[in-house]
């Protein structure tokens, strides 16, 4: 290992600068790197009964090779921090350290499969020229990439964290399941790669899909009862709150064996039970499900027709928060205008106004929008006649639209009245950035898993009307996500809340790796107890910026989770960062960690007693002090 870190040290200079010995450079490295993987795996049977902290150490230099060996290594670096500061935990008896080694073990593997996709995306496609050339056989060129991975340090740490999985999620008290809608179900097993590759298919008899891959964004399809993937969406995303809205069964399965074992029994009946943090099953023969069907029918079905009020244009372009009402905005901007003065001083609510009901319509029907309006109404044919590649060109239309000078200074007026910055202050191309943003939210009406969300519950989609909620970013340390009843277990007495670093759309978007993780007995609120820590390597960050959220009448139906379908659009883009948890007090301060979560739990028990009902609260934190950026009844 030694000399492949001082020749690792010595060969970047050199390639750059000279080709004399570049082919003697590439042959000693890979050498080096070979000697290297045949050590480590000579010692796996050592380390059959050895101590964690000699399987971290082992995995730490394994990791460090690794990061000699390839470029962008940001975040591999940033994972070694961590497995070095895990082992430091075991020395000094930390009793978290099997939860904190464990996020850094998920966020090893992250950092894996993204390195395996970019080394795929840049050899796979000359592996297939050359092949196609050489008359390769097409299985060999296939798994070409595959095998070269395979043959590398990422391959031989990759077989370490699979041995240390195990360990570390016994120790923690993990289990081999995460169950995020705990429902009993009974259906057939079907095997697939994406559940964005079916989302938007029906199937005919009661399914529970075995999914290699759950990002969180996806919708659940017809027909579906239960869901089973070795991925880790966090608890709160879209999917999951789909899942528990729509009484489908929802669990991550940690343990390889299990889920190969199902995926080996694809088209077979199974019944599957849960607990809070188990699931059991067993196979069935079809007279059985036949029998059991009536009980779970209600997972199958599409959830019961709704229907919309139609809005119209009250003739303001633009209202303060004293304005909100029901005609003119969604439950969004009522609810954060009905917290403002009820919630403790200590939590903050930032200042809003908002674009109404059938402003959209109104801006649409402008004499300078006419070819605008012509194009909708064309593209709109073409949705009727169920050609679904008009929805992409219909959001690319909206983009088109003008403002109305009446909009633009109904707009400024009341936003400088509330206080908040007018972008067009700063420049004309401000506010052509703050337009942009608006008629982003306005197109998300036409994103592809909002239309067949709404079609899938038969809700007329021309009656879907989009109020627009501006509010002042805050640029958080940290964004949150609440639900004052335990959404995995339904105990009421216990809040359960996900915490990112940065803006909040890291924790409600499709971003890889999982949030931290908390429950607080309400009785208990001092007490926070962590459930995990956080794996995603990417926080998002913002300079002060104005942000339009959509705020749509399909958001407050009961019985339709339309939340998080629509689009909320910050004026300016926001930064990418590769995280370094091992120097955030969040991870490393247990008094600030816990004044923290303590006040985030606080936050939404006293918003649940504002309302009388569970709640589901978004917000952020600054500074230490806690700000509610949106409620809704938790569904």
């Amino acid at each position: 290992w030694i000399p492949r870190a001082v020749g690792g040290r010595h060969e970047g200079p050199l390639l750059i600068g000279s080709s004399e010995r570049l082919k003697d450079l590439i042959f000693l490295d890979i050498a080096l790197d070979s000697t290297f993987r045949t050590a480590v795996e000579r010692s796996y049977e050592e380390l059959n009964d050895a101590a964690p902290e000699k399987i971290m150490y082992f995995i730490s230099l394994v990791l460090e090779n690794l990061a000699l060996s390839t470029d962008n290594i940001e975040d591999i670096l940033y994972c070694l921090k961590g497995w070095n500061r895990a082992m430091d935990m075991v020395k000094q008896n930390d009793d978290q350290w099997a939860l904190y080694a464990k996020a850094f073990l998920d966020r090893t593997r992250l950092a894996l499969a993204s390195k395996g996709e970019q080394y795929y995306n840049m050899m796979q496609p000359s592996a297939e020229y050359l092949g196609s050339l050489l008359n390769v056989e097409g299985w060999a060129v296939d798994i070409f990439t595959e095998e070269v991975i395979r043959g590398g340090s990422a391959a031989t740490l990759s077989a370490l964290l699979n041995r240390f999985d195990p360990v570390l999620r016994s120790v923690a008290h993990l289990g081999s399941w995460q169950v995020i809608s705990p429902v009993e179900v009974t259906g057939y097993v079907v095997v697939v790669d994406k559940l964005l590759s079916v989302q938007n298919k029906t199937y005919d008899k009661p399914t529970i899909l075995v999914a290699k891959s759950v990002k969180g964004e996806e919708e659940i399809p017809d027909g579906v009862v239960g869901v089973i993937t070795p991925d880790m969406p966090d608890v709160l995303s879209h999917v999951s709150v789909r899942a528990r809205n729509c009484k489908v069964l929802f669990a991550t399965c940690f343990d390889p064996n299990t889920l190969s074992e199902l995926q080996g029994h694809e088209g077979k009946v199974f019944s599957f039970k849960t607990t809070s943090a188990d699931v059991t099953y067993r196979e069935l023969s079809e007279s059985e499900l036949m029998q059991s069907s009536s009980s779970n029918a209600k997972g199958g079905e599409a959830i019961p027709s709704l229907s919309l009020v139609k809005k119209k244009f009250l003739g303001k372009y633009a209202i303060s928060a004293e304005e909100f009402s029901d005609e003119m905005v969604g439950a969004k901007s009522r609810n954060i205008a009905y917290l403002k003065g009820k919630v403790p001083s200590w939590v903050g609510i930032p200042t809003s106004v908002a674009i109404p009901f059938g402003t959209f319509e109104k801006v649409l029907s402008d004499e300078t929008n006419k070819e605008v309006a012509q194009n909708i109404q064309m593209l709109k044919g073409r949705l009727a006649q169920e050609d679904f590649s008009a929805l992409g060109e219909m959001r690319k239309t909206v983009l088109n639209l003008t403002a109305p000078t009446q909009l633009v200074k109904e707009l400024k007026e009341k936003m400088l009245s509330s206080g908040m910055p007018w972008p067009g202050d700063e420049s004309d191309h401000r506010w052509e950035q703050a337009w942009m943003a608006i008629k982003k939210v306005w197109a998300s009406k036409w994103n592809e898993r909002a239309y067949f969300s709404t079609r899938k519950v038969k809700l007329d989609h021309d009656y879907l009307s989009m109020a627009v909620l501006v509010q002042e970013i805050v640029n958080a340390d940290y964004a949150f996500v609440i639900h004052t009843t335990n959404p995995s277990s339904g105990d009421s007495s216990e809040i359960y809340a996900e915490v990112v670093k940065g803006l909040g759309e890291t924790l409600v978007g499709a971003y890889p790796g999982r949030a931290m993780s908390f429950v607080c007995k309400k009785n208990g609120l001092d007490s926070p107890k962590v459930l995990g820590y956080p794996s995603k390597p990417i926080g998002l960050f913002i300079k002060r910026s104005i942000i339009f959220r959509s705020d749509s009448n399909g958001e407050d139906l009961e019985g339709y989770a339309g939340a998080g379908l629509y689009d909320s659009v910050p004026m300016d883009v926001e930064d990418e960062v590769v995280l370094d948890y091992t120097t955030d007090p969040l991870i490393t301060d247990s008094g600030f960690r816990n004044s923290i979560l303590s006040s985030i739990a606080r936050a939404g028990h006293a918003i649940e007693e504002l309302y009388g009902s569970p709640q589901d609260v978004e917000g952020v934190v600054k500074d230490g002090k806690i700000y509610v950026v949106q409620t809704r009844p938790q569904m």
